[in-house]
């Protein structure tokens, strides 16, 4: 192999694929990027055996041919160097010579044949979507995904294919966000993907790159191109609860509510909250909602701001974390809050087909 490509597109080639490189790998080949040098393209390739990514940019391929290189060395180096191009060259495929203006360097690799085939997905089914429209619908439900939880269908994002209709949800158990929109291509077919979070937070990233994308299925796999980028990944095995039981659909009350304004207060109040006592009550009166918390280790907080509500005094209290990070997924000025007493689910909808609910948290008047 002998390639020559300028360090701009190296360097932002790296920069697209360095975060799928574990940073403890279970086997030693995952620690490598596998570089290819074929018909005129520089492509690189990583995995972690769930999580994988292909980019590719043009390069002068001298001599055809490919090698793995211990990606966090040759990233630093890489960015380190200052010469405009950089030649790469290896005759044995195990290891390769980096030239940059003066400057030349051997780096020890594995061959091609250690590193793991990624998955084809020339012969599936797919569809295509707006970049824009898919990142809006991965960001206002991944934010409400789990994080290591035991319970390991919750560490995704649920993608949902039915009748043209591409549905999206994320829970932890203590909140939910539920979003849809339409799908034109009539080869989609129908059935449900569990996306681990850490290929939807990838996703997200790449999908400004150009207007349209491509999503490729397989039933344990899915598959994402964006221009010169291909990421694929391993789905979550498991039963995705049943998240329509919780979401409340007959509310005796509802209110709307001034976002940025509520926001504000939460933020206020939420300093006089602790680990122990991490809620944040909300009181309905008729014409107002006073926001309050109490803690023993730092003292009180008590806000308040008009609201249209002419019922009985109802209060309920909620995770402040956990509704900030509701209302900043909220597209519009004001949202709709639905609630129908102080022990069950709280709804919370703007105009766009977003919906998110969350769980209240014991009322305690200590």
């Amino acid at each position: 192999m002998k390639v020559a490509i300028s360090r701009p597109d190296l360097v932002a080639l790296i920069g697209k694929i360095q975060s799928i490189v574990a940073a403890k790998p279970a086997i030693p080949i995952l620690a490598n990027i596998l570089i290819e040098a074929y018909d005129g393209h520089l492509t690189i390739s990583a995995t972690d055996l769930t999580v994988s990514m292909r980019a590719h940019t043009e390069a002068d391929v001298m001599e055809e041919g490919a090698v793995t290189l211990p990606a966090r060395r040759f990233f630093q180096l890489i960015r380190e160097l200052t010469s405009e191009m950089v030649e790469l060259q290896c005759s044995t495929g195990e290891i390769a010579y980096i030239t940059a203006g003066s400057s030349r360097f051997r780096l020890n690799g594995m061959h091609k044949s250690e590193f793991p085939t990624l998955p084809d997905f020339s012969t599936s089914n797919s569809f295509s979507v707006e970049c824009s429209e898919m990142k809006d619908m991965l960001t206002k439900t991944a934010f409400a995904a789990a994080r290591d939880d035991s319970r390991h269908v919750l560490n995704g994002v649920l993608m949902k294919i039915d009748e043209g209709k591409a549905t999206f949800i994320g829970t932890d158990g203590k909140r939910l966000a539920k979003i849809h929109t339409q799908i034109e291509d009539a080869e989609a077919t129908s059935g449900e993907y569990l996306i681990p979070l850490k290929a939807v937070e990838e996703v997200i990233k790449v999908l400004d790159v150009e207007k349209h994308a491509k999503i490729s299925l397989q039933a344990d796999k899915i598959s994402l191109e964006v221009g010169p980028i291909s990421l694929m990944t391993k789905l979550l095995s498991g039963q995705f609860p049943d998240v329509d039981r919780v979401i409340p659909s007959n509310t005796s009350v509802e209110i709307t509510l001034q976002k940025e304004e509520l926001m504000t207060l939460l933020k206020q109040v939420s300093l006089f909250t602790s680990d122990r006592s991490n809620s944040v009550h909300f009181i309905f009166n008729p014409g107002e909602l006073h926001l309050m918390a109490t803690s023993s280790e730092i003292g009180e907080g008590k806000v308040s701001m008009p609201v249209d509500y002419s019922g009985e005094t109802l209060e309920i209290a909620f995770n402040p974390t956990f509704y900030l990070d509701i209302l900043r997924h909220c597209k519009d000025d004001s949202v709709r809050f639905s609630l129908s007493d102080s022990y069950n689910p709280g709804k919370i909808t703007d105009s766009s087909s977003a919906l998110f609910v969350i769980m209240p948290m014991r009322l305690n008047h200590a």
